[in-house]
């Protein structure tokens, strides 16, 4: 089945891939397993020099990898070239910091020396998503290259030409060829690929279904994997906040990538004491986006992915409204002129979606938020935890008392304060309950993927 790149601002094919057959798989694993002792031996200094060298490559080409994500997935071009830079950094950041993450340490024991030593465990498959199609792979590809793992990429179907060009500025940048390979694959292919002997563990970030059977699989091997999934993230606004900024970092959290991240603020918990205030100022922020050409510097909001993610908004805000919610602004169908064929959403919010709704606790991948009232904090931190996800969480509060209270309850792998959720390569990122499990970024990142060897040594 081929694999296509096709632009959801006019549906245009732009690309099309042929999918690898099996015996392509076989070779690119051999190369894979060849290169995990090339990368091995391969000092930590040099590893760390290439390393920085593809932080210079990715800034040297930042326009060109920023037009390919806008193109392919629809992400506004001031957004994509914000996700080239953080690429960037990443790769920085863990050539300054990955030498001594791995560095051996010492321990002292009684009767002799004894040290552990970080050791590359070999090939690692990376099955990654499209909304963010370079950032999701770099975060993976910076620790594992410095710590001596080759990378094997299934990205999504729908970004193929951002799959290969990763590929080839890694390549750019020094690392033996091999060292990171895209494999043009469909999903059915990946059960066997972590099964394979020489795949040595596996990292996905996506949905819950796609990051269950990576799981499974993975477990039935005995292989390590990182799962970075789903979020419904909560977004709490107490009296005391600053409701200027927290309207702004509201707007700005539910429509970054065009609504399309695990980490947007999906559900706005607002006190009843500033609900009214709340709601009308971020009504009227959402209202005043504009959405449209997404190569057009002055645009807020691209396109939806494809056709499928707008059905199933428009399925989700239909729910929402049926089962009592109130649509407060947008949440609709759109057009924009010049654009007819374009995936378009009104970025939106309803209010009063009730408990036990499905809506409550699903995930809406668009700019579409959902807006509850709440007595007080205890009650709204008992409505952000009443989800099946945990993977953010923000609360808008000047209450030192609040933030303490919310940083204890929220069930979440972060919570940010006066500041929307977002990823940055010096701190752990991750979830609880079905947002996934291990942590990437910061040191925990380059640890999920080596060998912590125990080595003691007598009459030396």
């Amino acid at each position: 089945m081929p694999i296509e790149s096709r632009n959801p601002a006019t549906q245009q094919l732009i690309q099309r891939f042929p999918e690898m057959d099996d015996d392509a798989i076989e070779r690119a694993l051999v190369t894979a397993e060849e290169r995990a002792e090339t990368l091995r031996l391969m000092p930590l200094r040099d590893r760390a020099d290439a390393l920085l060298r593809l932080g210079d490559v990715i800034a040297q080409h930042r326009e060109h990898l920023a037009q390919i994500a806008t193109s392919e997935m629809g992400k506004t071009i001031v957004a994509a070239r914000a996700e080239v830079d953080k690429c960037a950094a990443v790769c920085t950041y863990y050539a300054a910091k990955g030498p001594r993450f791995l560095r051996n340490k010492k321990v002292a024991i009684d009767d002799g020396e004894a040290s552990i030593a970080h050791l590359p465990l070999g090939p690692i498959l990376a099955v990654m998503p499209w909304n963010f199609p370079f950032w999701q792979v770099f975060r993976f590809a910076a620790p594992a290259l410095m710590a001596g793992n080759p990378g094997l990429l299934k990205h999504a179907s729908n970004v193929p030409r951002c799959a290969l060009v990763i590929e080839e500025i890694i390549k750019e940048a020094g690392f033996p060829e091999g060292c990171f390979q895209t494999l043009l694959i469909g999903a059915d292919k990946v059960d066997a690929i972590i099964r394979d002997r020489r795949i040595r563990g596996v990292t996905l970030t996506g949905s819950g279904p796609a990051g269950a059977a990576v799981a499974r699989t993975a477990g039935e091997v005995i292989k390590p994997s990182v799962l970075e999934l789903g979020g419904n993230d909560a977004f709490i606004v107490m009296p005391t906040a600053d409701l200027e900024a927290a309207a702004t970092a509201a707007t700005t959290g539910r429509t970054m990538n065009n609504g399309q991240s695990c980490i947007a603020a999906k559900r706005f918990i607002v006190h009843d004491a500033v609900y009214p205030a709340f709601r009308d100022l971020v009504a009227s922020r959402f209202a005043d986006l504009k959405v449209g050409d997404p190569m057009d510097e002055q645009t807020d909001v691209g396109p939806l992915v494809n056709r499928q993610a707008v059905e199933e908004s428009i399925s989700h805000i239909h729910a929402s409204l049926s089962a009592g919610g109130t649509r407060v602004v947008g949440a609709d169908r759109i057009r924009v002129e010049g654009f007819p064929d374009g995936n378009w959403l009104a970025p939106g919010i309803i209010e009063g979606v009730p408990r036990g709704a499905p809506t409550f606790s699903e995930e809406i991948f668009s700019p579409v938020a959902l807006m509850f009232r709440t007595p007080n904090l205890e009650a709204a931190i008992d409505l952000a935890n009443d989800s099946p996800f945990g993977l953010g969480s923000a609360i808008f509060t000047q209450d030192k008392g609040d933030v303490l209270h919310a940083v204890r309850r929220l069930d979440a792998g972060s919570t940010a304060v006066n500041r929307i959720v977002a990823s940055d390569p010096r701190l752990p990122f991750g979830g609880v309950k079905q947002s996934g499990f291990g942590r990437e970024l910061a040191k925990d990142g380059i640890m999920a993927f080596v060998n912590r060897k125990t080595v003691t040594v007598s009459g030396l």
